[in-house]
């Protein structure tokens, strides 16, 4: 099973200065610590149209340095 992740710097737009990246081995524990952070770092709702947007941005493979 490839390494998947999610990582702000992808994202500038939406999230300005975040330099946080997010990986695990299994996109539904992924895509719930993306929420988390989301929330609590970027102010987003919880929403299904969040997730979704989440599970779009989910590469596989490790996230850039």
């Amino acid at each position: 099973m490839a390494r998947k992740y999610i990582d702000c710097r992808d994202h500038p737009q939406v999230a300005q200065g975040c330099s946080v990246a997010i990986s695990a081995d299994n996109e539904d524990e992924l895509v719930e610590a993306a929420v988390a952070h989301g929330v609590d770092v970027h102010g987003y709702e919880d929403t299904a149209d969040l997730r979704k947007q989440l599970k779009a941005a989910v590469k596989e493979g490790t996230p850039h340095s």
